[in-house]
């Protein structure tokens, strides 16, 4: 279904993963986020790589599950199971029936990640989600996943990124609302949509990503992916 939401002028309220979101959150993350569908089929590399036999992947904010998808149809490894958490109960509803039918060993669960135990994991996925949590919270989610993480596992975190150098930030917001208006949003679309989400996703810079991981306990950690301000961050334990 195409994303059409906010192409009225209607009374502004933060943005929320409702109903409304997520028949749309397909067409409206494609065209919304330069790359994705290459950070989609990254992680079906990824999880060739790192992922090991008889252990858990975790899809953290799974949305419709475009991630557990990719894990599941990629994994080369026995007796896997894909954790899939969203705390959207509209997302959860969208996922199990996306995942149904196209891969069988996975759980969709209801709740806040920040409750998730982590435990024999191999595999975490944060796409798009780290940055709709509240940033002084961010660090104790990070060492938390590290310490669920068997040795050699990996997370990946994929994020809207910002820049520190004003006239680099504002190139890079430019060229962003570029690729927003040829893939058919118009002003009216980017502008009200970027009120309804500037308090609620809260970016970070690549430096504030790498020194969360190092202070995890992460021995190592690359951004792997980038287009314009998005990037793809890969920490191996």
């Amino acid at each position: 279904m195409r994303d059409q939401i906010f192409s009225k002028k209607t009374d502004l309220v933060d943005f929320t993963f409702d109903a409304q979101v997520a028949d749309v959150f397909d067409d409206m993350v494609r065209r919304s986020v330069p790359g994705y569908q290459t950070l989609i089929e990254m992680l079906g590399l990824l999880v060739r790589t790192y992922s090991q036999d008889n252990t858990n992947y975790y899809d953290l904010g799974a949305s419709t599950g475009a991630v557990s998808l990719a894990l599941g149809i990629n994994s080369p490894h026995k007796n896997n199971r894909i954790i899939a958490v969203d705390n959207s109960v509209d997302m959860v509803e969208k996922c199990k029936s996306n995942l149904d039918g196209k891969i069988t060993n996975f759980d969709v669960i209801c709740s806040d990640i920040k409750d998730i135990c982590f435990d024999n994991a191999s595999i975490v996925v944060l796409n798009l989600t780290l940055q709709f949590i509240i940033p002084e919270q961010r660090q104790t989610l990070i060492n938390k996943i590290h310490q669920g993480l068997n040795p050699g596992g990996v997370l990946v975190v994929s994020e809207k990124i910002h820049f520190d150098d004003a006239q680099k930030q504002a190139k890079i917001t430019r060229l962003h609302l570029d690729f927003k208006r040829a893939n058919g949003y118009s002003e009216l679309e980017i502008a009200t949509k970027r009120q309804s989400i500037e308090n609620v996703l809260i970016t970070d810079n690549q430096q504030t990503h790498f020194e969360r991981f190092k202070t995890a306990g992460f021995s190592q950690s690359i951004c792997h992916f980038q287009c314009l301000n998005f990037a793809s961050f890969l920490a191996v334990k």
